[in-house]
């Protein structure tokens, strides 16, 4: 434990909470709070309640407060994490960690308290194409609300930190995630039909930044004569669905959503390939998973992807890229053994001991009140549209394929 031994109560807010289910706040959440209550620290999580679901006061040496939330995609993140604020007004802690810049319309309010607060900004979110010209509008005000309001900013990209840089110039903490170290266990493996090495997978929810409709397109071309396992699913995004699914022929399954996460696990080490089409988030968990599986990656080619997975990865950026992987990948062992190898010593670097550390050092700082400025940043950005474009480009943007820079759709879930 950091800093003598001191021990601190730190509030976890705006997430759909633990056990992890869902995506990379999720997992952060869980991976570093257990760590952060294993250390002697209260920590308090807000958890996302849904239904009749069971609803434990605590796990893995973490507090959970459950909350709900509106069902309507645009408000179920800041209903959920309004009641979460309203809750920790009443149960203070010495610092508090806020998931997901949309969540910055609340900072004051915190501010107000004197609790101190983190945000993490999470990717450019703004750009995904689900959200219309008015979710882009709320979203590039809240990250300027966010450089404003917050004591501290985290980001978990490198590209990420450029950005807030660049655009705001504004200071951030670089914390990446952790990967996790994957079982090569097999045995559930034949409940679904699949061998050892005998597919190729992809992991994603099914929104248009995450390409699975390019990775379907680009599999059918290949000669690949293993099947290419679909894994993920979209509640929101029918119309998308509906595109990846008219893309695919008979060599493509789609196994919806795994909850079971000895079976997920088992997919990412067992498969051939695991392909990678995510490209505005910053540094992805599925990714790190697949690296920590040992597994080799073909990734959409996008400087986040690059950052992680450096020279272990395969890149492609259209459906041609993705079938010349896969047909080279199929063709030679040798480089996928040498594949497997590079991931998972790529992934020893990402260490969630070492992203619990960092975070205990932040959230330590701010209890003992070293990162609350007197007055605070304007949070206005510094460049026009041909400048903001620039900075997009350093942050690692690439458009989506076959999309609209500005997209006035709304497609695909919450990330």
């Amino acid at each position: 434990m950091g800093d003598g031994g001191r021990r601190i109560s730190v509030a976890l807010v705006g997430t759909r909470g633990v056990p992890a289910r869902y995506g990379g706040f999720e997992t952060a959440v869980e991976e570093v709070g257990k760590r952060l209550a294993a250390r002697g620290h209260d920590v308090l999580v807000y958890c996302r309640s849904t239904g009749d679901a069971e609803r434990p006061e605590s796990y893995e040496g973490m507090r959970l407060v459950h909350r709900g939330a509106m069902r309507r995609r645009s408000l179920e993140t800041l209903s959920h994490t309004g009641l979460s604020v309203a809750h920790l007004l009443r149960h203070r802690t010495d610092a508090a960690v806020v998931f997901n810049a949309a969540n910055s319309p609340y900072l004051p309010v915190l501010r107000a308290a004197r609790i101190p607060v983190a945000t993490h900004v999470d990717g450019l979110e703004w750009r995904r194409a689900k959200w219309g010209r008015t979710g882009q509008a709320y979203y590039r005000t809240a990250e300027s609300l966010a450089v404003r309001w917050s004591d501290a900013l985290i980001a978990d990209a490198q590209g990420i930190a450029d950005y807030y840089r660049d655009e705001f110039a504004a200071d951030t903490e670089l914390i990446a995630y952790g990967a996790p170290v994957v079982s090569r266990e097999s045995d559930l493996l034949a409940e679904a039909g699949l061998e050892p090495h005998g597919y190729h997978l992809v992991v994603a929810r099914f929104e248009a930044e995450n390409h699975v409709d390019l990775i379907v397109q680009g599999y059918v071309r290949s000669r690949s004569t293993k099947p290419l396992v679909v894994v993920g699913s979209a509640p929101y995004a029918e119309e998308y669905s509906a595109r990846v699914r008219e893309a695919a022929d008979d060599r493509v399954r789609f196994l919806g959503g795994v909850w079971d996460q000895r079976l997920l696990d088992q997919l990412y080490a067992n498969a051939a390939t695991y392909l990678h089409g995510h490209s505005v988030g910053g540094t992805n968990p599925s990714l790190l998973r697949a690296l920590g599986a040992g597994t080799a990656v073909i990734a959409y080619d996008v400087s986040f992807n690059r950052e992680v997975a450096g020279a272990a990865a395969a890149y492609f950026s259209e459906a041609a890229g993705v079938a010349a992987a896969i047909d080279a990948a199929d063709a030679d062992e040798q480089l996928l053994d040498a594949r497997r190898a590079a991931a998972a010593a790529r992934a020893a670097e990402y260490d969630w001991d070492d992203v619990a550390d960092r975070y205990e050092r932040l959230c330590l700082r701010l209890a003992a009140r070293e990162l609350v400025k007197p007055s605070r940043p304007l949070g206005r950005q510094r460049t026009g549209a041909a400048g903001r474009n620039a900075a997009e480009e350093r942050a690692g943007r690439i458009p989506v394929a076959g999309l609209p820079d500005q997209a006035g759709g709304a497609q695909g879930v919450t990330r």
